[in-house]
């Protein structure tokens, strides 16, 4: 009996979630006729079908490629995919699987009604964003929201002359429109963006969406009119369509991208105005002239595949609030919260050169400990005999297939030998021939050479170790040093302490083993250790503690 999985998908919060249940019941009726049993039900609420980053269709495609149903069954192709990439792609690996797709809408799928939907469905798309941004220009040139709202404002629904709510109209929070002008007045009065939300944070000012404020929140970005200290409504000028947002084909994330000023639209809405234009103008050129000149000469970073500037970057954590610890002040690593935001109470600063020598110390000694050097040799030493007994199995192998090929080669001699020669006797020995001088030449090759172990297992680990922390801190092996440490330390903890700070190190110690003696072919350790080292100012580290 066919096992039948189930997918169904609504867009948007327009749209019911019993819109779910609707699609359940026709595809369980289709199901039922068809004499199938349901096997799976994959479901994804709210997310477009213009991605192919949906859990649950993520989900699908994972159970299809284990074998736990044998079709699939939606109700429209438009429900698995809107995308034509992505529904002909999903086509092909079903087809790859031998899963078909049937639908309630078109049958059974074939590619045809791959070309023609997925054409219809990009079409749809392309024509509901077109809609959808008219709508939303016809919105702002009436002075309304185009989505979203602002710091400062509430947007109200009531119900219109004609009936219908009236949605979209915004209007002056007075407790909000306080803090911005108190905000104004603190960077025009020479205050940093960074000392005016730790101020906020600290007098419990509820910030955007409730959460707390940073510098970014203020300052934001002068090109886009983001932050608090950009954004043109406050005077009372709504400006939309600055941007545009193009989803990456690899990520399924949106990027943004600015438009040129001709296609931004400007609506004048002075009630909404919360700042006076002298104030406006005044913070204007004090951003212009705090703002530090982009390098014309550096080039742009690929975020994405940006790799980590320091040793331990991104491995260290808050001890306090669990965030995330970064460069606050030239080489010195500390909280990020505390320093952008002022809501964590850890204070602790360590410099970067003895940050990394600590660390670098502490992996060296828990590497040269008894135990883990014990482990390093019996890993080598099993993994030389598991080699061994692999390499006299091919050896074996391919001494029985010269033999065998040998033989074969006798056969036909013999049957030409015989009289019966024919063209593809030839043929066959020709070919015969030059597998045997193949397999004669490997079985010769140096390659196969013994396996041997150095005579001192022991001393050649620690030699490994000693030379592994060199090639951790030498300048042309920084990026490998990084991977390496990245399989090494899951976590680094940065917490103060009344004589200065301490550092906690959590990570597996197998994998450095398994990359130490993978030239001599051992297996990876299961070993996890947890180091802490005290660091006392002025004075360097001082191991505290150290455990297996």
């Amino acid at each position: 009996m066919m096992r039948a999985a189930i997918y169904a998908r609504f867009s948007t919060e327009l749209q019911r979630d019993a819109s779910i249940e609707d699609q359940l019941r026709l595809c369980r009726r289709l199901i039922q006729d068809k004499g199938w049993v349901e096997a799976s039900v994959f479901c994804d609420r709210g997310l477009s079908g213009a991605s192919h980053l949906r859990p649950a269709y993520q989900d699908l495609m994972l159970k299809a490629r284990l074998g736990h149903f044998d079709l699939v069954v939606a109700e429209s192709i438009d429900r698995l995919s809107r995308d034509q990439e992505h529904i002909a792609a999903f086509h092909k690996a079903m087809c790859f699987l031998g899963i078909p797709i049937v639908t309630m809408a078109e049958g059974a799928i074939n590619e045809l009604h791959i070309g023609l939907k997925g054409t219809m469905s990009a079409l749809y798309l392309k024509d509901l964003a077109q809609k959808t941004k008219r709508g939303l220009e016809g919105r702002i040139l009436q002075g309304r929201s185009g989505g979203g709202n602002a710091y400062g404002y509430d947007v109200i629904r009531e119900f219109g002359p004609d009936g219908p709510i009236d949605r979209g109209r915004r209007v002056i929070n007075p407790a909000q429109a306080e803090v911005i002008r108190q905000i104004y007045a603190a960077y025009l009065s020479g205050q940093s963006p960074r000392a005016i939300a730790h101020r906020l944070n600290r007098d419990k000012v509820p910030g955007p969406r409730h959460q707390g404020w940073t510098a970014s929140t203020l300052i934001g970005n002068r090109k886009r009119g983001t932050g608090i200290l950009n954004n043109e409504l406050y005077l009372g000028r709504l400006i939309w369509n600055r941007q545009r947002f193009i989803k990456d084909p690899t990520t399924g994330k949106r990027q943004a991208r600015l438009n040129p000023p001709e296609m931004w639209i400007t609506q004048e809405v002075q009630d909404l105005a919360i700042l006076d234009p002298t104030t406006w103008e005044a913070t204007q050129k004090a951003q212009a002239k705090r703002t530090r000149a982009t390098r014309p000469d550096r080039p742009r970073v690929d975020v994405v595949n940006r790799r980590p500037k320091h040793l331990f970057s991104g491995l260290i954590k808050c001890g306090g609030c669990g965030g995330g610890v970064t460069m606050v002040s030239g080489h010195y690593y500390g909280c990020a919260a505390s320093k952008n935001k002022g809501t964590c109470e850890n204070r602790a600063r360590i410099a970067q050169p003895e940050l990394e020598e600590a660390i670098l110390s502490s992996l060296q000694s828990d590497l040269l400990t008894p135990e883990l050097t014990q482990t390093f040799i019996t890993a080598c030493v099993q993994e030389t005999a598991t080699l061994t007994k692999a390499q006299a199995a091919d050896t074996g192998a391919l001494t029985t297939r010269i033999a065998t090929t040998q033989n074969s080669i006798t056969n036909i001699v013999d049957a030409i030998a015989s009289g019966r020669a024919s063209a593809a006797l030839t043929t066959r020995l020709a070919s015969l021939e030059d597998t045997l001088a193949q397999l004669t030449a490997q079985a010769a090759s140096p390659e196969r050479a013994t396996i041997v172990l150095p005579p001192d297992l022991s001393q050649h680990y620690q030699a490994m170790v000693q030379d592994l922390r060199a090639q951790l801190t030498h300048p042309e092996a920084i990026y490998d040093a990084m991977t390496i440490l990245r399989t090494l330390i899951t976590e680094i903890t940065l917490q103060s302490q009344p004589q200065g700070c301490a550092l906690t190190i959590t990570g597996a110690l197998g994998p450095i083993i398994h990359r130490t003696v993978q030239t001599q072919k051992a297996p990876q350790g299961e070993l996890v250790s947890e180091t802490a080292i005290l660091l006392v100012a002025g004075a360097g580290f001082e191991p505290a503690a150290f455990r297996l």
